[in-house]
């Protein structure tokens, strides 16, 4: 019993996140059934299974709320903000009583009294209780999507009374799935050709809740100068036999593109039914592939349909992935011994093994990492209840955006990355957008928005929080830093150096302290924070208009391609997602990078580190010096090595406590031949030189 109340707890918490989400939208959108019914089936669940449980707290809880938005389902009670307020509030509540916390029984009296007071007529609310209605199904949505065929073949003369047929296509699209084939049959030979004429047709396959008579009037206006055909090939329901639109010679009869008479005719040929028809000169190669695109988009349909209606997922245990993660890179290390070994010994056979085994590995790899990742989406969808709440607070108007909510990230990262973003969001909203008469005066709509999106770019994942409101005041972001001693008086910093600034431990611009910020604590834990996932951070701001904070994150913190160099007889590795490409140095230009700390790359300038004077290491100069040019924070570095080996399957292993603090090393890999290799921190290398060249100034 005490597993199934572990299960129902990691669930109740599932729900109650999709809850937050979908009220949120509702209170956007106030008459979407969808909504209203998606919040029901939450709370319904939560209820039942509760009850079926032991937690007998949470079902009597729960059962006012399902009782009103019931109501909000049958059209007696309409959504509005205070209904909202009081659900969230409800929402958290039920939390508290799933985590075990003791909770405040007259709180909770007291919702639940303003819920029974939104019941109309407490008779209404003493009917059947909801556990004995029918269960929505999750589908139900879906299944009201009707899939037509549409063919669209415009008169001639069309272009000639002014009417262009791509807006028409374009509006089809904007009413749900949508595919169209251009139909190319009729053009004639270009010597024949009239560019006054219209030749093309169009074969289109729709998807979508609107009717025959919303699609009808997308062609109101050309109908009379056109041909076009609708049918109704899926209405949505379950009970369509999953055949009949599925073949590809029914497909074409359906569509009067050939007779059952021809069809049956060459059915009789051994050869796949597109090119039979083609062959036979009965049908063009175009209208096969436009009856293909059809065939497609409904197996689609279905398919889509099915996943909706069963579930075809597992749930396992964080410490099983886990485990799973820690064999795959054990098994990759041992890879690597055999390849080494198979390289060494030169036997054919056992190096095709070793190859095989490589590619095996490779992919279990990659499909172990693909199971750890999961959209970002989950965590942006925390924060619109974060900024709703906080605006109220504060008496502001603020609305949050978000894009790219499908990017997918490592477990891990997306774990420890929450906080972070709570603390920026918080600062943007305090610190950032303005209250809405500033705003006014300013000629600035009286909401304010803040806009988190995130994007893949190469092997890192990059996440930008974007608002726009006063922005950062540089000024007083130096003044301050002068007077904390941070930076001297006359320093020339650019603005990107000023606003990194505001990372600083115990910075703050805030001249009163508030509830939520004022005391210089939280923009030095999001750097930390960062910096301990191997991410880095960028501050863009102009005053009067907004400020964007750029995180740049790893996808992954389990294993990474590295490119593994050699310095004094030791084995490094660097992150391969730094590293933009490596050089040679002779000995003269490397003496002169060395006493300088600085190297020309290209035609231009840049910082040059020496890891073997920077690691104090005693050995003989090669007679090249290798520089790896990489990118850190924005700018680039030379990093001088005496040789680079190559590109390497990095599996990150942790560093003990003994060194967990050391700078400039982020942690350590197994080589095949069982030594480790050191893996390199490059922002805390170039923070380490900063700091050295200061000292000795």
């Amino acid at each position: 019993m005490e597993n199934h109340r572990e299960a129902y707890k990691v669930e109740a918490y599932e729900l109650l996140s999709e809850l937050e989400s979908s009220l949120l939208e509702l209170e956007e959108n106030p008459g979407n059934l969808e909504l209203i019914s998606r919040v029901f089936r939450a709370m319904h669940t939560i209820k039942g299974s509760g009850a079926m449980f032991g937690f007998d707290d949470i079902a009597e809880f729960t059962h006012e709320v399902e009782t009103v938005f019931d109501l909000v389902r049958e059209g007696n009670i309409i959504v509005d903000k205070n209904l909202v307020d009081l659900t969230l509030s409800a929402c958290d509540q039920i939390r508290k009583m799933v985590d075990g916390d003791a909770v405040d029984k007259d709180a909770a009296d007291g919702i639940v009294a303003q819920f029974k007071r939104l019941i109309p007529d407490r008779a209404e609310a003493a009917k059947a209780p909801p556990a004995d209605r029918t269960e929505i199904n999750p589908a139900s949505a879906f299944e009201n999507r009707a899939t037509y065929r549409i063919r669209f073949v415009p008169g001639a003369d069309i272009f000639a009374n002014g009417t262009n047929p791509m807006p028409l296509l374009d509006e089809l699209r904007a009413m749900g799935e949508c595919d169209v084939q251009a139909r190319t049959g009729k053009i004639s030979a270009l010597k024949d050709l009239e560019p006054e004429k219209c030749y093309l047709h169009w074969d289109i396959v729709l998807t979508t809740e609107a009717d025959i008579n919303a699609i009808k009037d997308v062609f109101i206006f050309v109908e009379d100068e056109c041909d076009i055909t609708i049918d109704v090939i899926d209405d949505g329901s379950n009970d369509n036999n999953e055949s009949t639109h599925q073949k590809l010679g029914r497909i074409l009869v359906d569509r009067g593109d050939i007779s059952s008479d021809e069809l049956n005719k060459v059915l009789h040929r051994q050869k796949r039914i597109g090119e039979m028809l083609v062959e036979a000169d009965v049908v063009d190669d175009e209208a096969v592939k436009s009856a293909l695109a059809e065939q497609e988009h409904v197996k689609q349909k279905r398919r889509v349909q099915k996943e909706k209606t069963i579930s075809s997922s597992i749930r396992v245990a964080a410490e099983k992935l886990d485990s799973l993660v820690d064999l795959v890179g054990e098994l990759v290390i041992a890879q690597a011994r055999l390849s080494q070994k198979a390289h060494h010994h030169h036997d054919a056979e056992l190096m095709a093994i070793a190859e095989e085994v490589e590619r095996l590995t490779g992919e279990l790899r990659d499909n172990t990492m693909n199971i750890r990742m999961l959209p970002i989406g989950t965590t942006f969808s925390k924060f619109k209840r974060l900024v709703r709440d906080l605006s109220g607070e504060l008496g502001k108007e603020v609305i949050m955006e978000t894009e790219g909510g499908d990017t997918e990230l490592d477990k891990t990262v997306i774990e420890r990355l929450n906080d972070p973003l709570v603390h920026i969001i918080r600062n943007s909203i305090d610190h950032g957008i303005e209250p809405p008469d500033i705003r006014k005066a300013a000629g600035k709509p009286k909401q304010g928005r803040v806009h988190l999106s995130a994007f893949h770019s190469g092997a890192n994942v990059i996440i930008q929080i974007k608002d726009d409101g006063a922005g950062l005041n540089r000024d007083a972001i130096r003044l301050k830093a002068v007077e904390r001693g941070l930076i001297s008086a006359d320093a020339e910093l650019s603005d990107k150096e000023i606003f990194a600034l505001i990372f600083s431990a115990g910075f703050s611009t805030a001249r009163t302290v508030t509830g939520i910020s004022g005391r210089g604590v939280g923009m030095d834990v999001v750097k930390r924070s960062i910096d301990a996932l191997r991410g880095s951070l960028d501050v863009e701001s102009e005053k009067g208009v907004g400020s964007t904070i750029t995180l740049k994150l790893p996808l992954t913190l389990a294993i990474i391609e590295g490119l593994m160099v050699e310095i004094a007889g030791g084995y490094y590795v660097v992150p391969l997602a730094a590293v933009e490409e490596c050089v040679e140095l002779g000995n003269e230009d490397a003496a002169r990078a060395r006493t300088r700390n600085m190297m020309d790359f290209r035609g231009r300038i840049i910082p040059y580190l020496s890891l073997r004077e920077l690691f104090r290491l005693d050995a003989a100069l090669p007679d090249r010096e290798q520089i790896v040019i990489t990118e850190v924070n924005g700018s680039r570095f030379g990093f001088g090595v005496d040789n680079v080996v190559g590109q390497h399957q990095t599996v990150i292993k942790a560093l003990s406590k003994i060194y967990r603090d050391v700078e400039g090393l982020s942690g350590a890999t197994i080589l095949g031949d069982g030594t480790v290799a050191l893996i390199l921190d490059l922002v805390k290398l170039v923070h380490m030189e900063k700091m050295e060249v200061r000292s000795a100034a």
